[in-house]
This record gives structure tokens, C-alpha cells and sequence, in this order.
């Protein structure tokens, strides 16, 4: 066998790095956080109720593994809010969101009723929203 070497473009280093700091823009963070939130609390809409439900009622359904499934989702908002330096605080109150909604969720039969009323996840992210609109103003999306 040959012995190869294999070399690494510089260029390439560049992109991955650019690639690496987009990641953790605050632009980018809002969107996934977004995206994340519509995914769980509003996928699409209950017919003749009129209310949006998503995979957090969903999986839900499913006893304690739906439950975990759903934290998890939800912590993963709380990660990325670190990310972007929020305070222990905020990180703390979306904590608390996410517990209390995991908490609900393990009461038998009737735990996806509180998922159906109690969006953790959309209280997220309005706290990450709020600190978003306030320490960088240039994520702010028109919405209309």
C-alpha cells in the first residue's frame, strides 16, 4: 500500500469556522428556537376546536418514555438560550417551564390534557424573544 498524505485546504478551515461562529448567531439561534416552538405546540391545528397542537401533545400520549421525549425537546430551547448568554435566571424560569410541563405530563391518563393548556415551550420562547429584541435588535423579524 501506498502511504498518501492528505492535506487540509486552508480555505476550508476558513469556511468551517464561519460555519461554526452562524451557528451561534443570535439570527440563526432565533430561528431554530422558532422552528423548535412551532414544532411542538403548533404543527398543525384541531379540527372544530380551532387550537394548534404540535409533538409535545402528541408524544405525550405516550406514558413517561413521551414525557422524556418532550423535556428534551424542551431542554434543548434552554441549551440554546445559554448559548446566547442569558441569564441564570431566565435559564432557571425556562427550567421551571419545562419542568412543571414534564411533571404534568407523568399524571396518568389525563397528562396530556395540561400539555393541551400549558405550552412550556411557547413560554420559552418568549423569553427568549424578549432577551433577543433587547440585547441584539438586529434578530428582530417583522411579522405581518
Amino acid at each position: 500500500m501506498a502511504n498518501r498524505t492528505t492535506r487540509i485546504d486552508p480555505a476550508m478551515i476558513d469556511r468551517l469556522a464561519d460555519m461554526a461562529h452562524l451557528e451561534r448567531d443570535p439570527a440563526a439561534v432565533r430561528k431554530r428556537v422558532e422552528a423548535m416552538e412551532n414544532l411542538l405546540e403548533r404543527m398543525f391545528t384541531v379540527p372544530g376546536l380551532n387550537r394548534p397542537i404540535g409533538l409535545d401533545v402528541i408524544v405525550g400520549m405516550v406514558p413517561v418514555l413521551g414525557d422524556v421525549v418532550a423535556a428534551s425537546l424542551g431542554s434543548w430551547m434552554v441549551w440554546e438560550a445559554r448559548n446566547l448568554g442569558m441569564s441564570k435566571f431566565q435559564m432557571t424560569r425556562m427550567m421551571g417551564n419545562v419542568g412543571v410541563d414534564f411533571v404534568l405530563g407523568l399524571v396518568p391518563i389525563i397528562g396530556a390534557i395540561p400539555d393541551f393548556f400549558f405550552r412550556s415551550n411557547t413560554r420559552n420562547l418568549r423569553i427568549i424573544r424578549k432577551h433577543l429584541d433587547k440585547h441584539h435588535p438586529s434578530t428582530v423579524v417583522i411579522e405581518g
